[in-house]
């Protein structure tokens, strides 16, 4: 029952993003920009997409070299299945998927290898806050979706500040946080509480264990060209949506500069951060809405700017599950095997060994 639950909520938030997504819809216009877009701009696109998962890859495969140093093959197979999993399973029970599947191939306990999860997402959310409030002091201020994006940025920068700030302050004062955990957490919601433990003795466990320095800077390489790959892509897709060779006066022309496609990705990542059903349908459209929104006026984005929202996240959506569906079939694996024991072990989420 309770599944259930969350999916119907997630369901729900949906269809609320995907109304509000579309709602001022200019139909006749968007149809126009999809039928004249120019499609073999999704070619290089798809090998931005393979260039962003090898960075993801390789950079994981650093911040896991302090615990083992897994060989590529592996490395990939695990980053594959477990990104798919993460973007068509519900409840986020994907997170789990890579520390599960690199557990299976390696000596490196889930524990340890959720802790490097989380440090990558710590790593991320501060990066893309930091990122978004630099590119939006170059953006006017009387723009009206402005202080939603500043708002959105601050919340993103204090959840994961205040992630890594506890963190650090579980590593120098291990005990005290623990007791802190159970005193606060522990007297709503005891569980949980227990859970929080266990995800701070794992982390502090495997901060014993960080890469050297070599391969934190490769960690931090991969990371910078992870995102810096994902801005440029964003902005090489738009190029497509130009009403080039078309007569139909409804096509409203589309493109980004590099600096708009840094803005909307980073505006798409904060947007992201709202839980939604599995494939981020609705979330991903209205928070690419908000992006355009910051530079370029309705009559284009609820035209062209939706149309190519609507082929970014399929293109995306394509290459992802694709990629996870081929490593599959490579190793011989059952996705429903590992979605069953990922949705039995969702109840105890904490790192296990």
């Amino acid at each position: 029952m309770k599944r259930a639950l969350k999916l119907l909520a997630s369901l729900l938030v949906t269809v609320l993003f995907s109304w509000w997504a579309f709602r001022d819809t200019d139909w006749p216009s968007q149809w126009a920009s999809l039928r004249s877009a120019n499609y073999l701009y999704v070619l290089p696109y798809l090998g931005i997409l393979s260039l962003i998962h090898l960075c993801r890859t390789l950079r994981w495969g650093c911040l896991l070299s302090g615990l083992e140093r897994v060989p590529f093959r592996p490395l990939n197979e695990a980053s594959g299945i477990g990104f798919m999993m993460l973007l068509v399973l519900p409840f986020r029970l994907g997170e789990f998927a890579r520390p599960f599947l690199i557990a299976q191939r390696s000596s490196i306990r889930r524990s340890a290898a959720m802790t490097s999860v989380v440090l990558e997402r710590i790593t991320d959310g501060l990066l893309v806050a930091t990122l978004l409030r630099v590119l939006l002091f170059f953006i006017p201020a009387e723009t009206p979706e402005v202080r939603y994006v500043r708002l959105g940025s601050t919340l993103m920068f204090a959840v994961f500040g205040g992630g890594l700030g506890f963190l650090l302050f579980a590593r120098w004062q291990h005990d005290r946080a623990v007791h802190l955990v159970r005193i606060t957490v522990g007297r709503l919601i005891p569980a949980l509480a227990d859970k929080m433990a266990d995800v701070v003795d794992g982390f502090v466990g495997a901060m014993r264990q960080l890469p050297d320095g070599r391969q934190l800077a490769g960690f931090f390489a991969f990371t910078v060209a992870y995102w810096g790959l994902n801005g440029a892509g964003m902005a090489l897709v738009s190029q497509a949506f130009g009403c080039t060779g078309t007569a139909d006066p409804t096509c409203q022309p589309l493109g980004l500069t590099l600096f708009q496609g840094y803005v909307v990705m980073t505006v798409l990542v904060v947007g992201l951060m709202i839980p939604g059903a599995p494939g981020m349908m609705g979330t991903f459209q209205a928070a690419t809405k908000v992006g355009l929104s910051l530079f370029l006026p309705a009559t284009v984005v609820n035209s062209s700017g939706l149309a190519y929202a609507n082929v970014v996240w399929l293109t995306q959506t394509v290459q992802q599950v694709g990629l996870g569906l081929i490593l599959l079939s490579l190793g011989h694996l059952s996705f429903r095997d590992i979605a069953t024991r990922l949705d039995k072990e969702g109840e105890a989420s904490a790192p296990m060994a």
